[in-house]
C-alpha cells in the first residue's frame, strides 16, 4: 500500500494542482470580499460583490470541509463524522462487496453480456494463428508441469498400478493371444517371421559346421573310416540347407502349409479350449507375481513423470508439437463451425454461471477481508489519489454556485428592503 507507482505520482501532482487552484480561488474571493467591503458604502453596486465573494467563500470551505472529512479530520482536528474513510473503511469494503456482489455478480449480467461476446468464434479465430497456439500450448505445457511436481507420487503410482494390474488380470490372456495370431496370418506376418527363422537357421549351421561335424565323429562307430563320415556330413549337411533353401523360396511349400494349419488350429484352440484358458491365466498371473514385473510396474509412474517433464520443458518436443498442432486444429474448427460455436458459447455461460450462483459471496468476502487488512491512514491517500482531482472541482464549483447564491440572496433582499 506505501509504494507509489509513477501513474500514482502523476495523479499526485494533478491533485495538487487542483487544491492550489481550488484554494487560490478562494483566497482571490476573499480579497475580493474585503475590497468590496471597503467601497460598499460608497457605491451600492459593489454590494453585489460583496454578496458573491462573501458567499463564494462560505461555499469554498463548506466544500473544502465536506471533501476533506472523506480522507481525514480537517485541519487535524476530531470533528465528530469527518475522516469517514480511514474510520469506516472496513463497512465500506463489506459494502463494495455487496455491491458487487448484488449488481454485477448475477446470472443475468453475465449472460446479457456473453450473449454477444462470440466467445467461441473469438477464441477460435485466435488459436487458429500458429504464433497464438504455441502460447497457449505454453501455458497448457505449464499447468500440466505444475500439476505434476505438486501431486503425490505415491498416491498416483499406487493408482496406476493398481489400475493396469486389474485390467491385466481382467482380460483373459489366451482368447487375446488367439485373436492375435489369427490377425497376424491374416496380415500375412507370421510368414515373414517364418522366412526369418529359416534365414537364422541356415546362418545358425554355416556357424556351427565344425561343431556338427565334430559330434558326428564323436558318436560315428570306431570302425567307419574317416572319409566315410566326411561323405556322410555333407549329405545331411546339404540336405538340411535345400530343405531351408526349398521351404524359405516357395511360399506354397507343404511345410508352410502345414505350419499355417497348426498355428490356425493352436489359435483356435487359445480361444476355445478351457484347458488352455486356464493355463494362459495361470501364466499370466505367475508372470505378474514376478519381483521384476512388480518392480516395473512400481517404477511406471516415475518413468511417466519424467518422461513427461521434460517433454513440458522442450517446445521441440513430441508433446509439445503434438499439442500445438491440437490447438491449431481446434481453433480452425472454432472458427469455422458455428454448432461448435455455439456449444463453447453455451459452456462458458453455464461455467460462469455456476461460479456466480455458487460463489459469488466469496467474492464479495474477498473485498471486503481485502480491504479490512489495509491501513486506514494509506487507504484513504490511496483512495484521494483516484478521486482527489476530480473533488477539486466540487471546490471550485461550490465558490462559484455560492457566489451566484449570495448574488441572488443579495438581489432578492434588495428588492425586498
Amino acid at each position: 500500500m506505501n509504494v507509489m507507482s509513477a501513474s500514482d505520482k502523476e495523479r499526485r501532482a494533478a491533485m495538487q494542482r487542483m487544491k492550489r487552484l481550488a484554494l487560490g480561488l478562494l483566497v482571490f474571493v476573499a480579497i475580493v470580499f474585503v475590497i468590496a467591503r471597503s467601497f460598499e458604502d460608497d457605491h451600492s453596486w459593489v454590494g453585489y460583490v460583496r454578496a458573491f465573494s462573501e458567499a463564494a467563500m462560505v461555499g469554498a470551505l463548506a466544500d473544502w470541509f465536506a471533501v476533506t472529512a472523506l480522507f481525514r479530520h480537517p485541519l487535524g482536528i476530531p470533528i465528530p463524522h469527518t475522516a469517514i474513510i480511514p474510520h469506516r473503511k472496513d463497512q465500506i469494503g463489506e459494502s463494495l462487496g455487496q455491491f458487487v456482489q448484488e449488481n454485477f455478480l448475477t446470472r443475468d449480467v453475465l449472460q446479457e453480456r456473453l450473449a454477444h461476446a462470440d466467445v467461441g468464434q473469438r477464441l477460435g479465430v485466435w488459436l487458429s494463428e500458429p504464433v497464438n497456439a504455441q502460447k497457449a500450448g505454453a501455458a497448457v505445457a505449464d499447468a500440466l508441469k505444475g500439476s505434476l511436481e505438486v501431486i503425490d507420487d505415491r498416491d498416483v503410482g499406487s493408482a496406476l498400478e493398481g489400475m493396469i494390474e486389474r485390467k491385466v488380470r481382467s482380460t483373459p490372456v489366451a482368447p487375446l493371444l488367439g485373436r492375435a495370431i489369427d490377425l497376424a496370418m491374416e496380415g500375412g506376418h507370421h510368414q515373414r517371421l517364418l522366412d526369418a527363422i529359416l534365414t537364422g537357421m541356415a546362418g545358425f549351421l554355416d556357424d556351427n559346421r565344425d561343431g556338427f561335424r565334430a559330434r558326428l565323429e564323436e558318436e560315428s562307430p570306431w570302425w567307419i573310416p574317416q572319409p566315410v563320415d566326411n561323405r556322410i556330413f555333407e549329405k545331411i549337411y546339404s540336405a538340411v540347407h535345400r530343405f531351408l533353401d526349398d521351404v524359405g523360396g516357395n511360399s506354397e511349400h507343404e511345410m508352410r502349409r502345414s505350419i499355417d494349419a497348426r498355428v490356425q488350429s493352436f489359435a483356435a484352440r487359445l480361444r476355445e479350449d478351457p484347458v488352455l484358458m486356464a493355463k494362459g491365466e495361470e501364466l499370466k498371473n505367475e508372470l505378474l507375481e514376478h519381483r521384476d514385473v512388480r518392480a516395473w510396474l512400481e517404477s511406471l509412474w516415475g518413468e511417466v513423470k519424467r518422461t513427461t517433464l521434460t517433454a513440458t520443458d522442450d517446445p521441440n518436443s513430441e508433446l509439445r508439437q503434438r499439442l500445438d498442432l491440437a490447438l491449431v486444429r481446434l481453433g480452425a474448427r472454432l472458427r469455422d463451425e458455428p454448432e461448435l460455436q455455439q456449444k463453447i458459447d453455451d459452456w462458458v455461460q453455464r461455467a460462469l454461471g455456476y461460479v456466480v450462483d455458487h460463489y459469488r459471496g466469496e467474492v464479495a468476502e474477498i473485498i471486503s477481508s481485502t480491504v479490512e487488512k489495509w491501513d486506514g491512514k494509506a487507504t484513504a491517500e490511496r483512495l484521494e489519489l483516484q478521486v482527489g482531482r476530480d473533488l477539486q472541482f466540487i471546490r471550485i464549483n461550490g465558490t462559484l454556485v455560492g457566489g451566484l447564491v449570495g448574488i441572488v440572496i443579495h438581489t432578492v433582499s434588495q428588492m425586498l428592503g
